[in-house]
């Protein structure tokens, strides 16, 4: 059972960081620096407060307490990416470090107890901290990529006006058990 859990999360984690990806592909590099203002965030301070958080997070997951001495938090929401290439550093950086940790967990694991800022949390509770945080932020960068791209924009989901299509599609198959990634992310477990 707690396999399944962590299967899913992965996949779920693996869906997210596409979605911001498919994002990055849509804009042009000066949008991914665009601020509305000066409270909000451009896509790539978002970016580099999630490489932030996963790095202090994921980094001696089961033996550290995940906000680390070395983390900056405060200078993650200042802006000194300069290029689409140094983004996807930061990027892949984050999600290699969360990638290596979950991979490396047991069904053993799900049940220690690990702090962040000496909170204790079970594993699994840390697992869902992230899995609410990280698509918070996704959601914003795909919510700035909307708005950027305006009606250029490619749905990264079911577009408007095709739900009843979709629908239709789906119930004309047999019901059978996948996970909901699989259908974007093209794989089969």
């Amino acid at each position: 059972m707690n396999n399944d859990f962590l299967n899913s999360s992965i996949k779920q984690f693996e869906y997210y960081k596409m979605l911001g990806e498919k994002t990055f592909d849509q804009v042009s590099e000066d949008q991914l620096f665009w601020q509305y203002n000066a409270e909000s965030n451009s896509i790539a301070i978002i970016v580099k407060h999630l490489c932030g958080n996963m790095l202090s997070r994921w980094t001696d997951f089961l033996t550290s307490d995940g906000e680390k001495e070395w983390r900056q938090r405060d200078a993650e929401f200042e802006n000194d990416i300069k290029t689409k290439i140094e983004l996807l550093e930061k990027w892949n950086q984050g999600w290699n470090c969360l990638f290596s940790a979950l991979h490396a967990l047991t069904e053993d694991d799900l049940t220690k107890i690990i702090y962040i800022r000496n909170q204790g949390h079970s594993v699994i509770e840390a697992i869902n901290r992230q899995l609410a945080h990280y698509p918070y932020h996704i959601g914003q960068i795909v919510f700035i990529g909307k708005m950027m791209c305006d009606e250029k924009w490619n749905s990264l989901s079911i577009p408007k006006g095709n739900s009843t299509t979709y629908n239709s599609d789906k119930f004309s198959k047999p019901k059978e058990k996948i996970h909901f990634t699989e259908e974007f992310l093209g794989k089969k477990e």
